[in-house]
């Protein structure tokens, strides 16, 4: 299958989105209650791709589905490992993030590095 060249005009187009856009890290809440955690380039393309079934496959059958929280970075690799640091919370963590509860994130981070321990 050969490529389409593009144009000089979508080439720089192209370039100038790659340049500007931020990536950000999101939770949405769904319908049910779960919190789902993923990253973009457009937050409110990807909720709607979400609410239009277009999403993660997770969140196909619990909709619809809410911007809970989003956390801008520069670039992608930034904003996936956040993602994964994210993804491998409690959801009394994320929950603790959303509600940008400090004291409370700190608390649960505290139990989480002792927990091994106890």
């Amino acid at each position: 299958m050969a490529k389409m060249a593009l144009s000089k005009a979508a080439k720089r187009t192209r370039r100038r989105a790659k340049e500007t856009n931020m990536w950000c890290v999101y939770i949405l809440r769904c319908a049910d209650g779960l919190l789902y955690t993923g990253s973009t380039t457009d937050i409110d393309r990807r909720v709607k791709e979400h609410n239009c079934k277009k999403g993660g496959g997770c969140t196909r059958g619990r909709l619809p589905v809410k911007l809970a929280y989003k956390e801008p970075f520069p670039n992608r690799s930034e904003a996936q490992k956040r993602e994964a640091q994210i993804k491998g919370w409690s959801r009394q963590k994320k929950l603790a993030l959303i509600s940008q509860n400090k004291s409370k994130l700190k608390q649960l981070a505290q139990s989480q590095d002792l927990s091994p321990y106890l």
